[in-house]
């Protein structure tokens, strides 16, 4: 099955707004035009098959050309708007795209030697389609939707292959975890680029919910203005969106909240005294800590807000149709508390890496997708990350979690984040370094400050030697902090 006729099973003839904003709507029916017009046009030009670029932030503009691309049987590759040129050149040359939809504001920073439609043309698609061409029906769900490039800060980006029932099983599991319903409607600072953000985009349309978009979380008066105008019941975010919230400003704390229902929170490991912060500040608020990876095309577990106090800083379990094991370098299970490698298996997990058939089959072994990510798992089965296992370092010859000194300077009050990092130093040889954000109105916090406070809470080899300390935290268009980069 193509994902888009599930995504539109039963809201393809609404008349009600999917996309909502001051600016940008558009209706359930006009987008479920709109993209069938697209996919007739590529049908005809192109056929099946072939590799799409989508270079555009949130916007209407995004959402029917995303879909049309699906709907016609050819392959989405998502990318970020701020690409640099080289990494796009790196895209495009792996690739091989031979059409691309590109935003009219990212051409004119990007050159893309292909054939290229923006907001400025696509109508020349509608009006020069053929009503009567057909759209292949017959369809098999194990082809590729779509092809997300991970980051490649550490290495070259590794392109995701997520196909149709990819989409269609995980998009299912999380509407059912979520209890998501045709009056819900989200705040989305996510961008569609990133897995997360598809999510959103694939839940809230196959129940017939709406989207509040914003492209701009750093203005924080504005989102929170948007949460309360909009109704909005529900937000998802990564650490850095609930750290900004909770502690650059005294707002969120302060505002109310009637509509929202439930926050959803994935990305990374948010530490546990941010989220006792949330849960505290808004007890009706339901708070979803969750666990994914692109390689499974969005969510992997997720903790019921119900068990948050009993299980605080577990990703939880499974979501449904998703099995979860903790295993040791030999594939067998860990007993309860000992360190493993998480692995899962469900009709969620990728096809593979682009053209990458090495790292795929280190990848997947057997069915089951290696994360890469250290865990525990206690004896009711609930899983707790420790670390990736490059967060697990060696210091004096001890094992040292970067993690853990996180989550002991972010219990400090006014601090936002706290970015803990193991670098080679000229003179102490091997080294830790603290990279602290501070709230705006904070003076009292300095590098004496920090020293004291971990000498009370952390052994002597865990204590950072090298501590930077700033107001301004850089994070990526996906929410994530940018390492390294600070004022």
């Amino acid at each position: 099955m193509n994902c888009v006729d599930y995504l539109f099973d039963t809201t393809s003839s609404l008349h009600k707004e999917l996309v909502l904003g001051t600016q940008e709507k558009i209706s359930y029916q006009t987008a479920y035009n709109i993209s069938q017009g697209i996919a007739r046009y590529l049908t005809k030009k192109i056929g099946q098959g072939n590799n799409i670029l989508l270079i555009s932030h949130n916007s209407p503009f995004f959402i029917i050309s995303y879909l049309g691309i699906l709907k016609s049987g050819n392959i989405c590759i998502p990318i970020d708007p701020a690409i640099e040129q080289n990494s796009l050149n790196f895209i495009l040359n792996k690739t091989k795209a031979i059409i691309g939809f590109i935003s009219s504001l990212a051409l004119k920073k990007l050159v893309v030697p292909i054939e290229l439609f923006s907001e400025t043309n696509i109508n020349s698609i509608l009006s020069n389609e053929d009503d009567d061409a057909e759209i292949i029906n017959e369809f098999n769900g194990d082809q590729i939707a779509e092809i997300i490039f991970t980051s490649g800060s550490t290495a070259k980006p590794k392109g995701v292959m997520i196909t149709h029932n990819n989409i269609i099983a995980n998009t299912e599991s999380i509407i059912q975890y979520l209890e998501l319903k045709e009056h819900d409607k989200i705040l989305v600072v996510m961008p569609f680029y990133y897995c997360y953000g598809l999510s959103l985009l694939h839940t809230h349309l196959r129940v017939g919910a709406q989207l509040v978009l914003n492209n701009n979380f750093i203005f924080l008066a504005s989102t929170i203005k948007n949460l309360n105008d909009y109704q909005c019941t529900g937000f998802a975010g990564v650490p850095s969106h609930f750290q900004i919230l909770l502690r650059k400003t005294n707002l969120f704390r302060n505002t109310a909240f009637p509509s929202l229902r439930y926050v959803t929170q994935a990305g990374g490991k948010l530490h546990n005294v941010f989220i006792k912060e949330f849960t505290e500040a808004f007890p009706y608020i339901r708070f979803y800590t969750m666990y994914g990876q692109t390689e499974a095309t969005a969510r992997i577990s997720y903790l019921p807000p119900q068990k948050l106090n009993d299980k605080l800083g577990s990703i939880g379990k499974g979501i449904p149709g998703v099995e979860i094991k903790v295993v040791d370098t030999k594939g067998k299970v860990v007993e309860p508390g000992k360190l493993g490698e998480i692995i899962v298996r469900g009709e969620n997990i990728m096809a593979g890496y682009y053209d990458d058939p090495m790292e795929s089959s280190k990848t997947i072994r057997n069915g089951w997708l290696y994360t890469g990510d250290l865990a525990t798992i206690d004896n009711e089965g609930y899983v707790f990350i420790e670390a990736r296992k490059k967060e697990i370092v060696k210091v004096g010859g001890k094992r040292v979690s970067l993690k853990e000194i996180e989550e002991v300077i972010n219990t400090i009050p006014g601090v936002i984040d706290c970015t803990i990092e193991y670098v080679e130093d000229s003179i102490l040889g091997e080294a830790i370094k603290a990279t602290i954000i501070t709230s705006d109105h904070i003076n009292y916090i300095n590098e004496d400050s920090i020293l004291q406070f971990c000498g009370t809470k952390l052994s002597r080899h865990k204590i950072p030697s090298i501590i930077k300390i700033d107001k301004n935290l850089t994070i990526s268009s996906t929410g994530k902090k940018i390492k390294g980069k600070f004022s």
